[in-house]
């Protein structure tokens, strides 16, 4: 079995721990009389109706769980639901709607997003103090759980997005300024709930599992923050880009200090992250025989410096294990999410195109790849070693692959082909150039998101 087989099949196994359904159907149970969502305790007799909403790339999955697992206890005329999903995702449930709020690869609000989004608004406010409300949220829902303020237009606010994710702005930043545009986020989505209950399950994939990031916190209540949003698009000079209904809105916050008031207190439970899949994945590798070093789940950074750092790990694990004469092979295991700066872009079409008019895409787990192949374009640096980084729900970026892998194969066949590495690399090019080598991972939907998983794997 090759390394860069090796380096997929841990990828995997840590994938398939954070399974989207079966996060979500290991938290419910009942006994005959109580319904337990978490640590949530609900008499089965004194239950309305459950009415399950969410968003993000694991909706599906999530849903599915939920669904069947509560199917178990209650009768299907007393359940009901609606999530909002890429279009790749949708499937037919027997309770619950999955909305198509966006094309499959294109990860920014829609107006479909926003009309699942009013949809999904309108139930919840239409709830009774002796029904549930169970939430599901994952990763991409703040794109697909999408309800500007009637003061901005849909196309406003995704010109603010594009201009924050281009810029390079982390997670954290890109939420905190959406969150305080719009009518779901920051706890908004709590607050118009009527229910009694109201239980949300979330699949993290950021940094820490900070409640009021993931999905832009749609049951955390946030403060108004507008100052603090502000300050980031004048920090990122994007104040004189964006458009001016945003920088006028944000203006009039500035001083209101509006908080979401909640009639219901949310519940919010972590079932699956980042953590989770690096342990499988770290147990998966000891089973095929190698030794592991976990970087751990918080390694964000600029994607082409990750990708060079880890790049200098493993070549340097080489060198140590050769001096000491050790033949034990080792894995070692990152999580995270790194940005792309596409300010810094010198081409828009690539050098590896198969047509003069195909532009350059890619994704920071492919770029994070290339970039360690550009620092280190010879096959003698390769021998033996073997990276992979790939975004756990699948989708890198606006493409159709999860990531990307190289090993010494694919070096070679680089040299053959004489593929340009280094202005694919500054074109933010990755796409077309390991299309062409072979080197894209491609797994589809995963129906589960909880960032980046990074394997590197040395061999003597």
């Amino acid at each position: 079995m090759s390394l860069r087989e090796h380096a997929e099949i841990i990828w995997r196994a840590g994938v398939a721990a954070v399974d989207s359904s079966a996060a979500v159907r290991r938290h419910i149970s009942c006994d005959g009389t109580t319904l337990c969502i978490a640590n949530v305790e609900l008499a089965l007799s004194k239950i309305g109706h459950i009415e399950i909403i969410g968003a993000g790339k694991a909706g599906a999955g999530m849903a599915t769980g939920a669904e069947s697992a509560l199917l178990e206890h209650l009768p299907a005329s007393q359940l009901s639901g609606w999530v909002n999903v890429p279009a790749d995702c949708v499937r037919p449930l027997q309770r619950i709607h999955l909305h198509a709020a966006r094309p499959a690869g294109i990860n920014e609000p829609t107006s479909e997003g926003v009309n699942g989004t009013n949809e999904i608004l309108r139930r919840i406010s239409n709830l009774q103090k002796n029904d549930v409300c169970l939430v599901l949220l994952s990763g991409g829902a703040s794109a697909l759980l999408c309800s500007p303020v009637p003061q901005i237009s849909l196309p406003d606010k995704l010109a603010v997005t594009r201009a924050l994710a281009s810029s390079g702005a982390p997670i954290q930043e890109l939420n905190l300024v959406r969150t305080q545009i719009s009518q779901v986020k920051g706890g908004r989505l709590a607050a118009a709930c009527t229910a009694g209950t109201l239980i949300a399950l979330i699949i993290s994939d950021v940094i820490g599992d900070p409640l009021e990031v993931i999905g832009s916190g749609p049951t955390t209540p946030a403060p108004s923050r507008a100052d603090q949003a502000i300050e980031i698009l004048n920090r990122r000079q994007l104040l004189q880009t964006i458009p001016r209904s945003v920088f006028s809105f944000l203006e009039s916050r500035r001083e209101a200090q509006v908080e979401p008031a909640s009639t219901t207190a949310a519940r919010n439970i972590i079932v699956a992250s980042n953590r989770i899949a690096i342990e499988a994945a770290a147990a998966r590798a000891r089973e095929l025989g190698y030794e592991v070093e976990s970087l751990g789940s918080e390694n964000a950074g600029v994607a082409a410096v990750e990708g060079r750092e880890l790049m200098q790990r493993l070549l340097a694990a080489r060198a140590a294990r050769n001096e000491e004469h050790s033949k034990m092979p080792l894995c070692i295991l990152s999580g995270g999410e790194p940005t792309v700066d596409l300010r810094n872009t010198t081409a828009m079409v690539s050098p590896a195109r198969t047509s003069p008019f195909v532009s350059a895409k890619g994704g920071r787990n492919q770029e994070l790849v290339l970039a360690a192949i550009s620092q280190n374009p010879h096959l003698d640096a390769w021998l033996g070693i073997a990276m992979l980084s790939g975004g756990t729900d699948g989708e890198d970026g606006p493409t159709d692959a999860a990531g990307a892998v190289a090993d010494e194969e694919l070096v070679r066949r680089m040299a053959v082909q004489k593929t340009d590495h280094s202005t694919s690399l500054a074109a933010h090019d990755s796409y077309h150039f390991f299309e062409a080598l072979g080197g894209l991972l491609k797994t589809g939907p995963t129906h589960t998101n909880v960032m980046d998983l990074r394997v590197g794997l040395v061999t003597f």
